[in-house]
């Protein structure tokens, strides 16, 4: 039996892209502050090559002028990362977590952990800073 393959040929585009830099350092910092544990559902996922599933998410975006700052940062999962990113979810000062109500699922309560509070570093100057959490309230979360 003969099987005939069809390629497309495809053409090559090149894209030139501004965007802030991205210090890799800071996701280092994030994960080792939260020791590659997301702070939201206590998930500890490490993959077969021993590296952490854990993402450094920026409390106040990059792209809003928020900084590489281990205080503008948590470690989140990936679900957890995109909801926060897109206002689905926000911390308070006492680090309860906030649901938008009517944007998320009912389901979210399930992913984050019973407490409804952010895991936090037990070092104090690793602790998100109260005025990116409040940046995030006012300008990102849909709650």
């Amino acid at each position: 039996m003969t099987y005939e393959v069809n390629t497309i040929d495809r053409r090559i585009v090149t894209q030139v892209l501004q965007r802030p830099f991205r210090d890799r350092a800071f996701a280092a910092a994030i994960k080792t502050a939260y020791h590659d544990t997301c702070a939201a559902t206590g998930l500890k996922l490490i993959n077969g090559g021993g590296r952490s599933e854990v993402q450094a998410a920026h409390i106040r975006p990059v792209a809003d002028g928020g900084p590489d700052s281990v205080r503008n940062g948590l470690a989140l999962s990936g679900t957890v990362h995109w909801m926060f990113d897109r206002g689905l979810i926000s911390v308070d000062d006492d680090y309860s977590l906030l649901i938008a109500g009517g944007g998320a699922p009912d389901t979210v309560t399930r992913v984050i952990n019973p407490e409804r509070r952010l895991l936090v570093p037990s070092r104090p100057d690793e602790r998100p800073h109260s005025q990116f959490l409040q940046y995030h309230r006012e300008r990102v979360f849909k709650g």
